[in-house]
């Protein structure tokens, strides 16, 4: 094996989602771009805005994959 393949950075699952580092990363540059926010800072749940919606289909994220719910 070369040294690369020894170093690679990992892209970690939690469940069913991106975690570790990389999901931190991917989280905050989305809510950085204001792709995601949350109604309240305190409170635990993102949810996607009108320009994230934009953006991810964009990107060909197929969102209604994903189901509405109140939060």
């Amino acid at each position: 094996m070369n040294e690369k393949s020894n170093t690679r950075k990992p892209a970690k699952m939690c469940y069913e989602h991106i975690g570790g580092k990389l999901g931190q990363l991917i989280l905050e540059n989305f809510a950085d771009k204001g792709w995601i926010a949350k109604n309240k800072p305190t409170d635990k749940n993102f949810y996607i805005t009108d320009l994230g919606q934009t953006e991810f289909v964009k990107l060909g994220i197929d969102l209604s994959q994903i189901k509405s719910e109140a939060l």
